[in-house]
């Protein structure tokens, strides 16, 4: 066998099975990497940013997110797609690098079809899902990978609602509440003061609405439109993009002002 047709079949492995991806051709690429990339002068960790939001309430799941993907300090697209459909039951949502991300989205989509062919056309549990790829994560630790993802969707009785953080330093939480992304502490502010399990629906979309346009004001690296889907026990919706438009055009309050000179007192309600 050639070389080359060799080299093709190594890199090959990335699709054909996540737990080997396709590593630096050098040893020890955890200690070695930085060493080699400082000494080409080559920029690895790229600068990149975006604000996705998941929480859960008595009436099932909001997950929001922004459109925005940014290299450095260069907008690349405002029409990215954050929340990803992995089953009918199943949500996630992309932070990170996009390459990281995409790599995650399409090994977690195969397992989900791999689980329903293998289990009479049952959904894969969100427990299950997040379990698989933080087992893919560990095995990639210091590798360079760069992604924050929360999985939402519904186990069977008594589970209920399940909210899921994994990254790629090997962390996996489950909680009611997250944000996540260079935005998330402003998302977090409008969060943590109206979060409320009691609400309704239509609180629920206003809330993780406002929460994501208060990101989109204070954060650069994001904005875009807000995309919003809401889970229930009976599947996943979308929210439409034109109500999450009109949202926007009607709340300049949220804006913080820019323009205000440091000597001119504010005034306190």
């Amino acid at each position: 066998m050639e070389y080359a047709d060799v080299a093709i079949k190594m890199a090959k492995t990335n699709l054909s099975d996540p737990y080997t991806l396709l590593a630096p051709p050098f040893d020890n690429p955890v200690v070695s990497l930085n060493k080699i990339l400082a000494e080409k002068k080559i920029q690895l960790n790229l600068t990149h940013g975006t604000t996705t939001l998941g929480f859960k309430y008595r009436g099932g799941i909001i997950l929001c997110a922004d459109s925005r993907a940014t290299i450095n300090d260069t907008i690349a697209t405002e029409n990215s797609k954050k929340i990803v459909e992995l089953d009918k039951c199943l949500l996630g949502t992309i932070a990170g690098c996009a390459g990281d991300c995409v790599h995650w989205h399409r090994e977690l989509t195969s397992e989900c079809r791999l689980y329903r062919l293998q289990n009479g056309d049952k959904n894969i549990p969100v427990t299950t899902a997040s379990k698989f790829m933080h087992n893919v994560v560990n095995r990639l630790l210091g590798m360079g990978l760069s992604m924050g993802l929360i999985l939402a969707g519904y186990d069977p009785q008594p589970d209920g609602a399940k909210l899921i953080y994994v990254n790629h330093e090997g962390d996996r939480i489950e909680g009611n509440l997250f944000a996540v992304g260079s935005g998330s502490s402003y998302a977090l502010g409008v969060l943590d003061h109206g979060y409320n399990w009691e609400m309704c629906d239509e609180e629920a979309f206003d809330l993780a609405r406002r929460a994501l346009y208060n990101a989109i004001s204070s954060d650069p690296c994001s904005g875009g439109c807000i995309q919003l889907y809401h889970i229930t026990e009976d599947g996943w919706k979308i929210v439409p993009t034109e109500e999450c438009q009109q949202f926007t055009n009607i709340q300049p309050e949220f804006v913080v002002p820019m323009d205000v000179d440091d000597d001119v007192s504010m005034p306190i309600d």
